[in-house]
């Protein structure tokens, strides 16, 4: 089984990748997806974030308020950090349950979705590490179109991510995104083939 991150800051493309890779025969396991999961109500990590972060938190059928709690940490540091100490962990220990089940299953390629994989994990934990990329101003539009958000909240939400010339250089494929969805597809496919490639010569355990 090869295991493969995917990452890329926000609004580069990643998703859309994500989905083709899910097309072409890849397991994913989308880290979104794992942290709504561990924030259940009635889960250690969601009664960890309102005693953090008060009941203000919740909304009135006692799930989390993602909103309130994005509001809360954006721009300040220590509140995020303090977030990812509480959610990472069990986030961590929900994929390494799923990795085990694709490899009893015999997945040829595990494609983990992980948007903050060089700031909150070790990718050296991955067989391979695929980046989507795309320019900052190209994603600054993005974001304002397609979120709605304001400059400022786009910039800030930009910010928060580490530069994107740092990741390119720790992975082992790039994939731009700053054309049409056919020209990033077709980079894609190029990436993917060789995901196949690797996994079909990686020994057998």
């Amino acid at each position: 089984m090869l295991n493969v991150a995917l990452t890329g800051n926000v609004a580069a493309g990643k998703s859309t990748v994500a989905k083709c890779f899910r097309h072409w025969g890849a397991t994913i396991i989308d880290a979104d997806e794992l942290v709504h999961e561990v924030q259940v109500p009635g889960s250690p990590v969601l009664s960890g974030i309102v005693r953090r972060f008060g009941p203000e938190m919740l909304l009135h059928d006692g799930s989390l308020d993602r909103a309130a709690l994005r509001n809360r940490v954006m721009g300040d540091p220590a509140a995020r950090r303090v977030l990812e100490s509480l959610v990472h962990p069990a986030v961590q220990r929900r994929r390494e349950a799923l990795l085990d089940a694709a490899w009893k299953r015999g997945d040829q390629i595990v494609v983990n979705d992980i948007p903050l994989l060089f700031e909150a994990l070790d990718p050296a934990q991955f067989d391979v590490v695929v980046f989507v990329d795309a320019p900052h101003t190209v994603r600054r539009t993005r974001l304002r179109a397609l979120r709605g958000l304001k400059d400022e909240e786009a910039d800030e939400l930009l910010a928060a991510q580490a530069p994107a010339d740092r990741k390119r250089k720790r992975s082992d494929f790039v994939i731009d995104n700053e054309g049409s969805f056919d020209a990033l597809e077709h980079r894609a496919r190029e990436v993917y083939d060789e995901l196949v490639r690797r996994a079909n010569a990686k020994p057998k355990a």
